[in-house]
């Protein structure tokens, strides 16, 4: 079953500068070449989903650039629908300036430009268009916080299910927890859900996504980068799924898109949270083996083959 995801949220350019360290504050790293790739995590998510198998629709917004143009071809390319994309007058389409160092890790700075200028209005327009059409929506936070509110409240309102990807954790979003969608953290911005909520102890991950799955009454899926995902149900009972090893670790960017992608693809075909968590999972762990956000993001075929082959393995230990 083909599941229909609506995506909304940033789209971006990327500049990335491979070299040997990060820099520290004051620093000056040298590179050997500059690199462009699509970026922002609206679009990095929708292309994994349509990659993983998903029929995906795109709401966002690019300046009306050179930029903008090649962002929007990118994703025709991916057969990913962008008739809702706003062009939007005086604003350059989003862009990420990347540094990655020898073992993948990476600095991140991001100018939001059209992201920010995303309206409730422009998500409102969108979503009456898909009206009875997508089986989940995907909403992250680098947009204006207004859309990210109607995209969520909307989604609700409709009896869509509802995936909030709250990167960065932004002002106003605990009055979205209120809505119950299913939040997909990492482990810094789990932390920083739980202190706004309240909980000022230095607890577990497992005791931290209790705690915020207690106030919102639905799943947490908290991101744990190498160590793979915790998912802590409705009930506060919480499994970890580990993550495969990866041929190489080229690039960690775009490793948690992809696990947002395909995990909400996964939820739009009617797969269990589980399930669904296990398949963002070894996409993700498929997607760090090449340079770019999106480069490596693998096809259904490559996540099933993976997903296979850690069952064989676990068998064979059995």
């Amino acid at each position: 079953m083909r599941g229909r995801l609506l995506v909304v949220g940033a789209l971006n350019i990327d500049l990335v500068v491979a070299a040997n360290a990060l820099p520290g504050p004051g620093e000056t790293v040298v590179g050997d070449d500059l690199q462009r790739h699509g970026g922002g995590k609206g679009g990095n998510s929708a292309v994994a989903a349509a990659r993983a198998g998903a029929d995906v629709r795109y709401i966002g917004a690019v300046g009306n650039d050179e930029f903008g143009s090649t962002s929007l071809e990118e994703l025709r390319a991916e057969g990913i629908d962008v008739a809702d994309v706003a062009g939007k007058e005086g604003c350059a389409t989003g862009a990420a300036v990347i540094v990655v160092d020898r073992a993948g890790e990476n600095q991140i700075a991001v100018a939001a430009g059209a992201n920010a200028a995303v309206t409730a209005d422009d998500v409102r327009k969108a979503v009456e268009r898909a009206d009875g059409w997508p089986g989940c929506v995907l909403v992250s936070t680098e947009i204006s916080m207004l859309a990210v509110i109607t995209a969520v409240e909307e989604a609700t309102a409709r009896g869509w299910r509802c995936v909030l990807n709250p990167a960065p954790v932004v002002p106003g979003i605990l009055d979205l927890l209120r809505l119950a969608p299913i939040i997909t953290p990492n482990r810094g911005e789990l932390k920083d859900l739980s202190r706004l909520l309240g909980h000022t102890d230095d607890s577990s991950v497992e005791e931290m996504a209790a705690f915020v799955s207690g106030h919102t009454g639905s799943a947490v899926v908290v991101t744990l980068g190498a160590d793979g995902v915790l998912v802590c149900d409705t009930a506060g009972i919480t499994t970890k799924i580990a993550a495969g090893k990866a041929r190489q670790v080229v690039d960690t960017t775009g490793a948690g898109d992809t696990f947002n992608g395909v995990f909400a693809a996964a939820l739009a075909a009617g797969q269990d949270i589980k399930t669904a968590a296990e398949r963002g999972v070894a996409a993700a762990t498929l997607s760090v083996e090449a340079a770019g956000a999106r480069t490596s993001m693998p096809n259904v075929a490559a996540i099933d083959a993976l997903i296979a082959d850690q069952g064989a393995q676990r068998a064979g230990r059995a």
